[in-house]
């Protein structure tokens, strides 16, 4: 087989990447292993390496690209490019031995019988012979061409695939890792065109990109062709799908963001060649694909990946391009290969960055936002530029702000502090590199160009979750570096509170037992910012002001029903943070906004009182059952359904918060029950918050009614010591270490213990102070839920404490 020049896929396995490369290794291998379990690959022929080495020597070009590449200063980034459009060149006007045009072009029109067609469309793939090596990775680095037509046509787009391996970039990298450039081959990959121009294309990965979480599948999608999506010209739909709770046969789209997908990539007129079309506002509203499409793909990524962990006797997620044909709807996978950064990193130590700025200085220092790519941060000053042709004004250190970047644009990227782009998604070229080479960068900041000034420093932040921002200014920040084999093991059960979705997966590689808060207020204020009454009442809001409506419609685009937007973004929120932990219990708490808080939420002020004190007014428990917003949390029930029961996240615990009687928690769970929440059924734990001296007064009688209680140490504080936490006036008094706070929480333990209920704590207390943490301990409390940086100095304060009781 090494001395063939054409090769159809089907004869090609794994075993042949040093002839085929890696994109045409494992369509081969696909096609092989993988149709019959259901996986659709378009039918192809493979141009091999050893044709393209044939083809140099066919034309004496060996010594002349050595020559120029021995002359090329590859720091000069000017130099880089000219000379290797030179050898391009040189490539391009080489002409095929005839052996070699006859056999390509004899095997493009088996390719057309096949399909019944004279000219047949076909895309024209490069993959080098060292692509997704273990110790590399060129993908990207080569040229693709879609929709070829013609025989003619087909031996151009072959030449300027060989040509491909000499693009700027391709060089750099070579050159950087010490490859030989004549040990580095190409081979072509020709494959029937998948007729996604009329349907949708995109890029799938089995785990998630920016934290290497490996129980997700990460599935993004546009409009047309798929160039798009990798060039960072439109903004992906992104869905993710939790792959355990997939295997047992859920719904299990735990996340769907609506990408912009303004433009799509088309066949032209005439049939040859391809051209930027616009997306109507009716099919941008829309996802590209239907949750069923999502699914399928999920599980195609999944025997994708369980095949090649298989074959490489290791985990090996995979990074998978697929298209969705527009005629006869059906799925394709056009290439598939392994993920090469997230799965090479060391899991041993984290390294954790942290803006060291208030929420309020953080608003005023704002500049703009968009996705965030990586999980660090960078300052430097801003170097805008509109080509890779500038690169010379580019000095090391600065932050590349640009429209968008091509694979033209990475000589330069490996200078940069950080990047920013206007344009792009999570999938995007920019998004890809970033990751490789480890730097911060926020793509799809619309902007950019127009706020961000040339020498202007300023701070990039990919730390905060999925929002990347971009602060005025050298912000301050702080870099820890955490090596899990110093975190001590202990006996009682250290959970954490978690405010935001974003971070869970994350959160997730550090020694936890589950989540013992997680709290709805953030999702609702952060992921939704809208009034839930507000939603359901949209008709009132329309004609009492035009303005809020308004904003409402913005925020809500494409949905038909804004009710139905806040139960989506509600059960994604929730669904991320129990996925992040599965299967260890995450306690959600339902919402326990004030009346004032709630009012600052958008169209809130026409559904909320106003109240003198809101702390201790209409909160929590009170709200649920009040005909004035019994409605609004049925949505949260109906959230908390689809987890559990749509996406298979029955490691969801509920929690009631500020419930005053047992009578309060008996009508709550009534309402439950109208909404489909029923204690019990299907599993299903209620606990309680014990954050007023009726919890524990009265705790037999609330144990009647909940599974468990989750020390609130925060109100429970406020509450015993008669003060208000907010009120600078008595700040001095406010103080969980009190001995009356240590009496309420201490009885309360026991009781629990008697009464055979979980009790735990979920409020700042153990974060605060790790001698509170040891009485916890000391009193037998089954969980203690704390911030997690607070992991290290817990944890070691428990195991202290553990040492000296002896605990087993």
């Amino acid at each position: 087989m090494d001395n063939r020049d054409v090769l159809w896929l089907r004869d090609v396995t794994l075993k042949d990447v040093h002839l085929v490369g890696g994109k045409n290794a494992s369509l081969g291998e696909m096609l092989n292993a993988l149709s019959s379990k259901g996986i659709n690959v378009p039918d192809g022929f493979v141009v091999t390496a050893n044709a393209y080495f044939r083809f140099v020597d066919f034309n004496n070009l060996r010594k002349k690209i050595e020559e120029v590449i021995a002359s090329i200063n590859v720091k000069d980034v000017e130099d880089l490019q000219r000379k290797a459009g030179v050898i391009r060149a040189l490539i391009r006007e080489g002409k095929f031995p005839e052996e070699m045009e006859r056999e390509i072009l004899s095997y493009y029109r088996a390719l057309g019988e096949k399909y019944n067609m004279e000219n047949v469309d076909v895309a024209v793939r490069s993959s080098a012979t060292a692509e997704d090596l273990p110790d590399a990775s060129f993908a990207g680095q080569q040229d693709t061409y879609l929709n070829i037509r013609g025989e003619s046509a087909l031996l151009d787009a072959v030449k300027r695939c060989f040509a491909s391996l000499f693009t700027a970039r391709a060089i750099s990298y070579r050159e950087s890792f010490g490859f030989d450039h004549f040990k580095v081959g190409i081979s072509v990959g020709i494959q029937k065109m998948v007729r996604s121009d009329l349907g949708a294309s995109g890029v799938c990965f089995s785990l998630d990109t920016e934290t290497g979480f490996k129980n997700v599948v990460l599935v993004t999608g546009i409009y047309g062709l798929g160039e798009l999506i990798v060039g960072g010209e439109v903004v992906p739909d992104e869905f993710l799908v939790f792959k355990p709770t997939l295997k047992k046969g859920y719904r299990a789209i735990i996340e769907k963001k609506l990408g912009d997908k303004e433009k799509k990539l088309v066949y032209t007129d005439d049939g040859e060649g391809t051209v930027v079309d616009i997306v109507t506002e009716e099919e941008r509203k829309k996802f590209c694909l239907s949750d069923e499409e999502v699914l399928k793909l999920a599980d195609w990524v999944l025997k994708i990946e369980e095949h090649y962990s298989n074959l490489h006797g290791r985990w090996c997620p995979m990074d998978v391009e697929w298209a969705k044909d527009g005629i006869s709807g059906e799925l394709f996978v056009v290439q598939a290969r392994p993920e090469t950064v997230q799965s090479r990193k060391d899991r041993s130590k984290l390294t954790v960055y942290k803006i060291e700025l208030s929420p309020e200085e953080k608003d005023k220092k704002l500049l703009l936002k968009g996705i965030a790519v990586g999980n660090k941060i960078a300052s430097g000053k801003v170097r805008k530029l509109s080509s890779p042709e500038d690169a010379s004004s580019f000095k090391e250190g600065e932050i590349l702000v640009a429209e968008i970047t091509d694979p033209d644009w990475e000589p330069i990227m490996k200078k940069a502090a950080a990047i920013v782009t206007e344009r792009g998604g999570r999938t995007c070229h920019a998004a890809i590199v970033a990751r490789e080479l480890g730097v911060p960068a926020v793509v799809g900041a619309k902007g950019a160009l127009d706020i961000l000034k040339d020498g202007q420093t300023v701070t990039v932040s990919c730390a905060e979750g999925s929002d990347g921002y971009v602060y005025e200014g050298a912000v301050p920040y702080s870099v820890e570096e955490v090596d899990i084999s110093e975190i001590p093991e202990v006996k009682t059960p250290i959970m954490f509170n978690v405010a935001t979705p974003d971070k869970a997966f994350e959160l997730s590689f550090l020694p936890n037992e589950g989540v013992g808060l997680a709290r709805e207020e953030f999702i609702i204020n952060n992921y939704i910012g809208i009034h839930p009454l507000a939603l359901i009442h949209f008709d009132f809001i329309e004609r009492e002001n035009p303005e809020i409506a308004r904003l409402i419609k913005e925020k809500t685009f494409g949905y038909d029903n804004p009710v139905d937007y806040y139960v989506d973004k509600l059960s994604y929120g929730i669904a991320r943070i129990a996925a992040a932990f599965y299967p260890k219990p995450v306690i959600v708490r339902f919402s326990d906004f004030k009346s004032n808080e709630y009012a600052n939420l958008l169209g809130g002020s026409y559904f909320e009182p106003k109240e003198e004190n809101p702390m201790l007014g209409w909160r929590g428990a009170s709200r649920y059952y009040s005909e004035k917003f019994k409605e609004a949390f049925g949505l949260e029930c109906v959230a908390i359904k689809r987890v559990r029961e749509e996406m298979g996240l029955d490691n969801v615990i509920v929690m009631i918060p500020f419930c005053r009687t047992p009578e309060e928690g008996r009508k709550v769970l009534d309402v439950m029950k109208e909404y489909g929440l029923e204690r019990g059924k299907n599993g299903l734990k209620v606990y309680v918050m014990c954050e007023i001296p009726s919890n524990v007064i009265l705790a037999e009688q609330f144990s009647e009614i909940f599974d468990g209680f989750s020390i609130g140490s925060n109100d429970l504080t406020q509450l015993t010591l008669g003060l208000d936490r907010d009120s600078e006036l008595v700040a001095s008094i406010y103080d969980e270490r009190n001995d009356a706070v240590k009496f309420m929480v201490a009885t309360v333990i026991e009781k629990a213990k008697k009464l055979g209920r979980k009790v735990g704590i979920c409020g700042q207390a153990p974060s605060d102070y790790p001698e509170f943490a040891e009485f916890l301990v000391e009193k037998g409390i089954d969980t203690i839920s704390i911030n997690p940086d607070a992991l290290l100095k817990t944890r070691k304060a428990v195991a202290e404490i553990e040492r000296k009781l002896k605990l087993d």
